[in-house]
Formats: C-alpha cells, structure tokens, sequence
C-alpha cells in the first residue's frame, strides 16, 4: 500500500505540473513579419520572414541559438539549456539547464515583436547573469552593435532582426562582458563581399587595437578601409563567415564583484584597472524583459522600433513633435564661436535650426555647491557677450525662446573637479573606490608614513582612462592623499605620500580606518573623482535642476564615458539619464536634447544626437570623404548607421569669407542622404565677411524645411548618400512641393519633385 500510496501521490504531481503544458516540444511564435520555432531543448531553430514568399530563413542550420543562457561569473561558464516546456493558457516556457537551474520565461506575441521576460530562476545561487541568446542570424551585411540588430539593406533581401532591452539592467551585449560595457576596438567585417573583399591577410571577427597612443581621441581612427569596422558595443557579433549574432543580458549586481577593467585594454596607455564593484541591492535578472523582433529593413525604424518603444512605454524623446531618431527629426545645431553673440539667434531662426550649443563658454562641472544657479542665486555673472548688454544663460535663454530655440552647454558628465563640492575641499563620503584598504597604525597629522593591511593592486596608477599619476589618490575620513606606489615588502608602506591634497585637510587617522583607493577620471582639464551611484543619481538629478534654473535645455556630455568608470557600464548610463530625464520631468523641462563623448546601449533611447568630434576628421566637404584627415567620420558614419541611430558630422562647415553655396548645397544632400545632423560653427565676425552668407542661409533653410516634411522618398536619398553627385534643392509653388535637381556639368537636369508627407 506505501508503494500504491507513493505511485498514485507521484502521478498527481507529475499531473499537476502538466496541467495546461503543450507536450509537442516544438513550438511556433510570430509576430506580423516574423516566425521562429523552438525545439524541445530550448533553441530557436528558425527565424523566418513571413512577409515573402516563400518565406525567407534566417537561422543558420548549423547554429542554434538559444533562447537563454546562464552565467556563472565565478566560474566564466555558461550553461545551455537541456529540455524546455510551454504552457499556452500561461504564455510560459520552461526551460532546464545543464547546472539543474529551471528558468521561467513568458512568451507573449504582439504584432511587431516577441516579447520575453524572465519570471524566475531557481538553484540561482552561483548565477551572476542571464543571456538573451546569442541569437544567430545568416545576415552578413550591417550590423548594430549597440542596440543589438542584424540588418540586410539590400533591395533583394530587405530585412533586419534586433532585439531591445524593455528594462534598465538589461543591456547589450554577453554576460561575459567585463564591466558592462565592451571594449572599444576594431574588429574585421565587410558589409559587401563582392564590393569589398577581404584581403588574405585578415579574416571575418579578428579583432584590431585602436591607432595612436591611446591618449589621442583622433588618433584612435586609424583604419579607411571599409572592412575595419570600429566597435562601441557587442550587442551584436560576428562569426568567421561574417554572419551577425545579437545578444542581451542581465546581471545580478547585489554581490560583491571585482572586476579587471579598462574601455580600451589593448593599448598600454590604458590597461585594465581591478576594481570592486559597488555592490546594488535588489538589481538582479529576474524580470529581465527583451523585445525580440524581425521586420523589412526599410521600415524597421519609423514601424517596429517606434511601436515597441511606445507600447513599452520606454523613452520617447521629441522635437517639434516628432521622436528625435525619426529622419524627418534629424536637424543640425547652431554652435557659438568667438563669444559675440548679438546675432545667433537670429542665424539659427534663419536656418531652421533648434539649438545652440554655447561651445565656446567652456566645461560647467557638476557642482551641487551652486544648487543649479550657474550664474549665481541673482543671475549676477553675465558670462553671454552681446554689443546689447551681457547675458546670463536664463537671460539669453529667454531671448531664444519666442523663435522654438533651446540653449545649452558642454558639461564633464560625473566628473567631480577639485574645488566643487562633493570633491574638496571636504570630500564627499559617496565617491567610488577601486580598492577598500584598512590603515594598520595610527597617522599623524604629518605623517607620510601610511602602512595598509594588503598592497594587493595598490600599485596600479590611477583610471584604467591613461593612468594619469597625478589623480593616484586615496582617502582616509575626510582627507585626499596623494602617493605614488607601494613597498614591496611588510609592512606594506605608500610611497611617494602627499597629504592633504586637492587642498583637503590633514588630519590624525586611527589604525583600522578605512583607506579607499578612488576611482578617477583623466587629465586634460577633466580631472576629477568619480561618485557612486547614489552620489551619481543626485548629480544626474543636479543636471536636470541646471536647465529648469537657468533655462537650458541641450548637453554636450563630454567625458561620458566617464559613467563606465563605476564598473556597471551600460547599466549605469542608462540610470544616470534616466534619473536625469524624471526629476527634468517632475521640474517641467519637457526636453533635453543631448549629444556627447560617446554613444551605448545605455544612452541610444535619450540621446538625440552624437555630434563628437568635427572638422575634416569627420566629414571634408571639400574633398568629399567621411573623414580625409584620420577614418573618424568613415567609423562614426557605420557605427551610427548600423544603429538606427543619427550620423554626426560633429562641429563642422564654418560659414567664412570663402564658403559657398555649392559646398552647403552638397553638405546639406549628405546630411539628408546618409540621415546625419551637424553643429554649425558661426562666429559673427566670420559670417558677416562671407560674400554669399544670405544665399548659404536660404540653402540650408530649404533643405531643413524639406526634410522636416519628411519630403525625400527612400530613392531619393540612396542617390544624394552619394558624394560624387552634386545637387540643387529649390523651393516649389507653395510651402509644401520643392523641386530638387542634380547638377552635371554645373547644369540643372530634369527636376524630381518633392512632396510634403501627410502628417509632417
């Protein structure tokens, strides 16, 4: 009877679990352009795009991919899955790992994209992260590694499949990532074999150092050949055969992590730095929720994208009305040179544009000492020159906001500079260290004698950002102490010891004090201590107080990547914006418009624009080329392109006393063409002394009207991205028709034209 009793009780349970659970271990999912099968041990087998006949597979035969990965940090060891299960009335699959874990994932199918979450996991004790995928694609062509898609542009295949990340600890990229974010490399891929092919000498996937030294920012873009494709991500991957694979994960960032990190770690000039992760309690990957979607690549953007960002309810930032990665939105920015700024406004309302960029006021670092007022609680610094009278930024802002213009500043992101108020003179007790130490004997205030507990990497200089020696610093209480390396033997003494520094004070420390070895930014007028993230998110909040007090509305973040520096990469890029873009919110700030150092999984959804850089390294209107001086504008175009995101020119086109209307003509087919923006540089002076200043203005005015009307059809711009050809826009019979002409020979040929699309 105890057996029956056994048996019968075995059944019921085994029932139970069954209850609802489609036994066929092989399951369809689709959405409106997309269907994918998954076989009875949790991999996709295919993905296919419904929209053609026959349906077109995507997934290659000999590489499954699965559905979700565990990662065990410890051990640097994934574990697939074995067995999966799905319950239909629950929209769940189960899935069985090689370690014993079982995840729970729902599967719900919306009309442009899968969407999966993940419920639980048990036996998660030593799984520091789960991967979405790697999902593998056949597509050879464009990839994103940013936001994670596969994209095949061509007119025969037309198709794209990505992923989004519907939480802020999920991101881009493997959980084998070191510090969430990837490093910044090159890797070899041609996006055409028969256009480029590869020479002998390289092979699909190898991976490239950065050119120069690894200080030189410019430097870094050593590579015209289209083959060497610059990386800021690994969202997405490439075999051997050139064939793209996405990825997505998340991490369980409440344990404590040591981590050997360095954005650029094959150059000497930035080794890899150990840090200990600050631990976040109740950040983990349950709940980790990703988009996953196919569609035509023509209109994954404007359709798919857009849709899932909307229903996901997931950053939606606009300008005049439309989302800023829409190319009817794509607008350049007026940039203030010369510090005389009586008519810039009055340019900028001219040309169309909708911001200015006061670039040539300099770096404003964050200082919540000044609680936002940049100018002063009375606005009495009136840094704005004008033959009128100086302004004040809430001044000048005003003057610019009767004609829809918003004004901002070039900031040094989260870089805390000696002198402001959570650096020094008294040191905030939230910065972020690398290595905790604790003192073994008292110190006096003039001691240089400071022995610690253990040396281990207490001799490593600095940020993994140039190692710069004189930002080797620790902090005991309230006192910043400078050294220089560590004895080799006990007692494990600092070399080199300079107390109080950054005009701290020297003070008495008892043994068994906590010493922090911080976390710091780089020379070059960005010298400064990073907070951690709670510091961090006040700072963030602090930049949002900085526009609602005085009236701005646009970052240049410089030094962004500065926000890697904590060890949670990705993740706290996009917490800091976020963080930024709610208290603006709650302030009334409807907008800010941002562009900065760099460009991440962490930032794409708020970032409006990525004007790094300029000149000739970027785009040479003269010559023609992405770039004639190093590969920056070639790289930043594919990064950018890849990413559905929009091209910069960085600061560029000068109006001077030699520009003409021809060069503004081509420079604006371009920016419509390839979809880029650009920052204007307009110094009074210069602009005044151009013969042809009034019919550059009225180019440029015409161009920007016509693409804000969302009026260049795909064939269009597939010819103007052509930089050979040289083209004509005039403005038609009302303000809704423009005319647009190829010019050969300096003739006009026969007119295309152009309409205004309904709802722009």
């Amino acid at each position: 009877m105890i057996h029956v009793n056994f048996y019968r009780k075995t059944l019921l349970v085994m029932a139970t679990l069954f209850i609802g659970t489609d036994l066929s271990a092989q399951w369809d999912f689709h959405t409106d352009y997309l269907k994918i099968h998954i076989d009875q041990r949790g991999f996709i087998t295919s993905m296919k795009n419904t929209t053609v006949q026959p349906n077109r597979e995507f997934s290659p035969a000999d590489k499954p991919s699965p559905l979700m990965l565990l990662y065990d940090g410890n051990k640097q060891q994934y574990y697939e899955p074995v067995k999966a299960a799905y319950r239909p009335s629950a929209k769940t699959l189960s899935l069985t790992y090689t370690n014993g874990s079982v995840a729970a994932i729902r599967l719900t199918q919306q009309a442009g994209y899968l969407k999966l979450t993940l419920l639980s996991l048990s036996n998660r004790t030593n799984i520091e992260d789960v991967q979405w995928g790697s999902y593998h694609t056949n597509i050879t062509n464009l990839l994103g590694e940013i936001i994670g898609v596969a994209r095949d542009t061509s007119n025969a295949v037309n198709y794209a499949i990505g992923m989004l990340a519907l939480d802020d600890n999920t991101l881009g990229g493997t959980s084998a990532t070191i510090g969430d974010a990837a490093p910044f490399q090159y890797i070899i891929h041609t996006p055409d074999a028969k256009r480029f092919p590869l020479p002998d000498s390289v092979h699909e996937g190898q991976v490239f150092s950065l050119g120069g030294n690894g200080i030189s920012d410019v430097a870094f873009y050593a590579h015209k050949e289209p083959w060497y494709r610059i990386m800021y991500g690994d969202a997405a991957q490439v075999d051997k055969e050139g064939r793209i694979s996405i990825s997505y994960h998340s991490r369980d960032r409440s344990g404590k992590r040591e981590i050997l990190f360095s954005l650029i770690p094959h150059m000497a000039a930035n080794i890899p730095n150990h840090i200990e992760v600050q631990p976040l309690p109740g950040v983990n990957y349950i709940g980790s929720s990703v988009a996953l979607w196919g569609s035509p690549d023509s209109t994954a953007l404007t359709g798919v994208i857009r849709n899932i960002v909307l229903s996901e309810g997931l950053p939606y930032p606009t300008i005049n009305g439309k989302w800023v990665k829409d190319p009817a939105a794509f607008v350049p920015d007026a940039m203030s040179a010369g510090n005389k700024n009586d008519s810039i406004i009055a340019y900028t309302h001219r040309l169309g544009f909708k911001a200015i960029s006061l670039y040539d006021q300099g770096f404003i670092r964050p200082d919540r000492g000044n609680e936002g007022y940049i100018d002063g609680k009375n606005f009495e610094r009136k840094p704005i020159k004008m033959a009128t009278g100086n302004k004040s930024h809430k001044e000048f802002a005003a003057l610019a906001a009767p004609y829809g213009i918003i004004i901002g500043r070039t900031p040094i992101t989260n870089s805390l500079a000696p002198g402001t108020l959570d650096a020094s003179p008294v040191p905030s007790d939230s910065l972020c260290y690398q290595q905790k130490r604790l003192l073994v004997k008292d110190v006096s205030t003039t001691d240089t004698s400071i022995i610690v507990n253990d040396p281990k990497y207490m001799n490593e200089i600095a940020s993994w950002e140039g190692h710069c020696a004189d930002l080797n610093m620790i902090k005991i209480g309230k006192e910043l102490i400078h050294y220089m390396g560590i004895s080799d033997k006990p007692p494990y003494r600092l070399l080199n010891v300079k107390r109080g520094y950054w005009k701290t004070t020297p003070a008495k420390h008892a043994a068994g004090a906590a010493v922090y070895k911080l976390q710091v930014t780089v020379n070059y007028g960005y010298d400064g201590v990073i907070p951690n993230m709670q510091l961090q998110d006040e700072i963030a909040k602090y930049y949002a107080e900085v526009c609602s007090i005085n009236g701005l509305a646009y970052y240049d973040f410089d030094g962004q990547e500065f926000l890697f520096n904590n060890g949670h990469g990705y993740y706290s890029t996009k917490r800091f914006f976020h963080k930024m873009f709610d208290r603006a919110k709650e302030l009334g700030v409807p907008y800010i418009r941002f562009t900065g150092a760099t460009l991440s999984e962490g930032s794409w959804h708020y970032q409006s624009i990525w004007n790094v850089g300029g000149g000739k390294n970027l785009y040479d209107a003269d010559t023609r080329e992405w770039g004639s001086a190093t590969s920056q504008g070639k790289d930043l175009r594919d990064v950018t392109y890849g990413n559905f995101f929009p091209v910069g020119m960085g600061g560029n086109f000068p109006i001077t006393a030699h520009s003409t209307v021809a060069q503004y003509e081509h420079i604006q087919a371009i920016s419509v063409g390839v979809g880029t923006t650009y920052s204007l540089s307009l110094n009074e002076k210069e602009v005044e002394s151009c013969p042809q200043k009034e019919a550059i203005f009225k180019v440029i005015r015409t161009w920007e009207d016509a693409r804000a009307a969302n009026a260049f059809p795909r064939w269009v711009k597939i010819q103007l991205m052509d930089p050979a050809r040289s083209w004509r826009l005039e403005p038609g019979n009302d303000k809704n028709s423009w005319a647009l002409y190829e010019m050969i020979d300096g003739k006009k040929s026969a007119p295309v034209m152009l309409q205004r699309t309904a709802g722009y």
